[in-house]
């Protein structure tokens, strides 16, 4: 029977692209569970868009000296087009500087105020005398009062997950100007969860104790336990929604009070423009409401998002908030400002037409209960080992024989043998075992039934070789190949929520249902029909020429990507080196006692068990001298040889693994950690020349 499903996914901050962490988490998840419940006959609004009042963006305005809506409007520009190239079937995709949302937020907040459901306070909050300014959440780090990690911002440390207000921060320090806060009064309205924490323990501890994910129902419980207190719902900026009540002046709603109200805004948008009724998508009880979200997310749609919509009255809670953990890479945590990242448009555009291969690769290691890591390794492995090595494999020698043997027609099979019988049933249960995966929110496990089905195609292959059989039975490799053709149209249909544009390109080379099938002699195959029909491709039907699904990635395209992450890692090493400060000051005569002369190092051995060490003779020009230099570790024997050196001549001699050194080389490091020699500038300059 069909049901209704509003599918919400998180919005983005519109203040960079997506990025794999996002994909895996959030995105690709969320897809493919909208994309499967479609193709089983329900009714299903996918709603997205970009979160674009968040401080970050206002942050990244004032570095970059523009305004905000250039930001966001540059932002939400990329992402919108990321997503749909990716794939990402969204119904609707907004953004929350559209006026439907400001008119939506506004008369969400009006409609609490009115009820009475918000308490009004003044309070003290941290002011950055300087930029004249209140310091809400990003405007403000400091240590976070949990974990001691010193980087913590004013509404969260992404350290340890923690919600932070920006006065819980040990010794904060404005992101402005560096300058340290004072307290100042200001006033606010709150929502007041305590007062909803009666009805939160019985709907979430009690109500959803078996179905959530663990890792959300924890988190939940947890925050629950310690007791809930009030929040605010306003906040001293500039930029977002203005409070729409006497008294907001100057003020506008916390982002975290405004964005998930970016959903329903959304779904008035897509209603408006497609003549539906938006309220049964978010206020008859008979609507699944399903948030896909990551776990720092989970405190606001869990229990902050539930609390306004119990307040407000009208709305359905949701039924579900299968949140994922987070996603490393190469392990390391992702960094949007460290740039230790995957962007999804220069994926896009390094590998044109592999959207499949980045959906595939995130799926089989998303982070469903724990933190997971992507390595590009990984990602070449599955591509060639898994996706070229059987699903490609399996349709090509499949599509190929029929064309060489049958024209491409599919042929008459004579009687199936028991082993044809129970392919054939085994690929009929497979709609319901990957429905049921899919249906629990584990897309892993899903996905891994999906190439199984792939597998069973492979090895009924090789068990029966019609390649051999042909030469001896031709009705028999006519069975053979007419069972083949049944698995790939299969895998056509169930590929979908997993592959979508694999499933789109096989439905073509078979000439089933899709964008690029004929409309002639087109078969229609829905998600049941798998499990219901005895034939999903009849003899007869013509089939298209072979196309490869899966390209193999070389080693080379691999090592290109392992090769901007180490850039990255290095610049960001560059530019986060303290420069030593300044020694203690010396007197010119201090400095006229140092003999620095140019040399030339004229012989380099490597000092015996010693891994740091060579061993050197300089022609200082006043003599050949040994100096024993801890530099083997950037330079081999061989290239320092005739290298134009800086020597301090008159250092007093000391010995070193029982070899006198006298002198030392002046070295300083390169902006990527590498020891260089502080060169005389002309190699024409005789040894022995004093520097002065």
């Amino acid at each position: 029977m069909s049901k209704r499903y509003t599918i919400t996914s998180a919005l983005p901050y519109t203040n960079g692209p997506i990025h794999i962490g996002h994909l895996a988490g959030v995105y690709v998840p969320a897809d493919i569970y909208a994309r499967f419940l479609r193709l089983t006959g329900n009714d299903v609004l996918f709603i997205g868009g970009s979160d674009e009042h968040g401080v970050p963006i206002t942050i990244k305005a004032k570095n970059e000296g523009v305004t905000p809506q250039d930001i966001v409007d540059k932002y939400h520009a990329i992402i919108k087009e990321s997503f749909e190239e990716f794939g990402i079937s969204f119904d609707n995709y907004s953004r929350t500087s559209a006026p439907i949302h400001h008119e939506t937020a506004s008369e969400f907040f009006k409609t609490l105020y009115d009820k009475g459901e918000f308490i009004e306070e003044t309070t003290e909050q941290l002011y950055d005398e300087k930029a004249n300014q209140f310091l809400a959440d990003r405007f403000v780090t400091g240590t976070c009062p949990k974990c001691g990690n010193e980087e913590a911002y004013g509404d969260q440390c992404e350290k340890c997950g923690t919600s932070l207000n920006a006065t819980d921060l040990i010794n904060p320090k404005s992101a402005l100007t560096g300058n340290v806060p004072t307290l100042k009064q200001t006033k606010h309205w709150f929502l007041p969860l305590d007062k909803h924490e009666a009805f939160l323990k019985e709907w979430i501890l009690e109500g959803h104790r078996k179905d959530w994910k663990p890792n959300v129902y924890g988190q939940v419980k947890s925050w629950i336990d310690d007791g809930l207190r009030p929040r605010a719902v306003t906040r001293d900026l500039d930029w977002g929604i203005p409070v729409p009540v006497e008294g907001g002046e100057g003020k506008v709603l916390y982002v975290w009070f405004d964005a998930p109200i970016g959903y329903i805004s959304s779904t008035k948008e897509w209603a408006a423009r497609e003549g539906k009724d938006w309220e049964s998508y978010w206020k008859d009880k008979d609507t699944k409401l399903v948030h896909f979200i990551g776990k720092d997310n989970i405190v606001f749609h869990c229990i902050i998002f539930p609390a306004m919509l119990q307040a407000e009255g009208s709305y359905i809670l949701p039924d579900n908030v299968p949140a994922n953990e987070f996603l490393n890479l190469e392990g390391n945590k992702l960094s949007t400002s460290k740039n230790w990242a995957v962007w999804l448009p220069e994926y896009l555009k390094e590998f044109p037409g592999q959207q499949d291969v980045l959906r595939y690769a995130l799926t089989a290691n998303a982070p469903e209960t724990k933190d997971n890591d992507f390595t590009w390794k990984d990602f070449q492995a599955r591509n060639n080992n898994e996706l070229v090595a059987i699903f490609g494999n399996f349709i090509n020698r499949v599509v190929v024989l029929t064309n060489k043997y049958y024209n491409g027609l599919v042929p008459e099979p004579a009687e199936l043998s028991q082993v044809d019988q129970e392919t054939l049933a085994a690929v009929k249960a497979y709609p319901n075992v990957i429905a049921s995966s899919i249906e629990r929110y584990r897309f892993r496990e899903g996905q891994q039934e999906l190439m199984n089905l792939a597998r069973l195609g492979n090895k009924y292959l090789a068990d029966e070789e019609p390649w051999k059989v042909v030469k001896v039975d031709e009705l028999r490799t006519q069975t053979i190949m007419y069972v083949a053709l049944q698995i790939a149209s299969a895998l056509a249909t169930l590929s979908e929520p997993f592959l979508p544009f694999t499933s789109n390109k096989l439905k073509g080379i078979l000439n089933v249902s899709s964008s690029n099938s004929t409309k002639e002699n087109r078969i229609e195959n829905s998600w049941n029909d798998i499990s219901q029909k005895n034939v999903l491709l009849p003899a007869g039907h013509q089939i298209g020429k072979s196309e490869l699904l899966f390209t193999k990635i070389e080693d080379e395209t691999i090592q290109f990507q392992l090769d901007k992450l180490e850039a990255s890692k290095k610049a960001n090493e560059a530019a986060n080196k303290t420069v030593e400060p300044q020694k203690d000051t010396i007197t010119f005569d201090d400095f006229t006692k140092l003999d620095m002369r140019v040399g030339t190092i004229i012989q380099a051995e490597k000092m015996p068990k010693a891994k740091k060490l060579l061993v050197l003779k300089v022609d200082t020009g006043i003599d050949t001298r040994t100096i024993v230099s801890g530099i083997a570790e950037h330079f081999t024997p061989e290239e320092v040889v005739g290298k134009k050196v800086t020597v301090l001549v008159n250092l007093a001699p000391r010995a070193l693994r029982g070899v006198e050194s006298e002198g030392m080389i002046l070295m300083t490091e390169n902006t990527e950690g590498k020891l260089v020699f502080v060169n005389p500038d002309d190699s024409n300059v005789a040894n022995g020349l004093q520097i002065s």
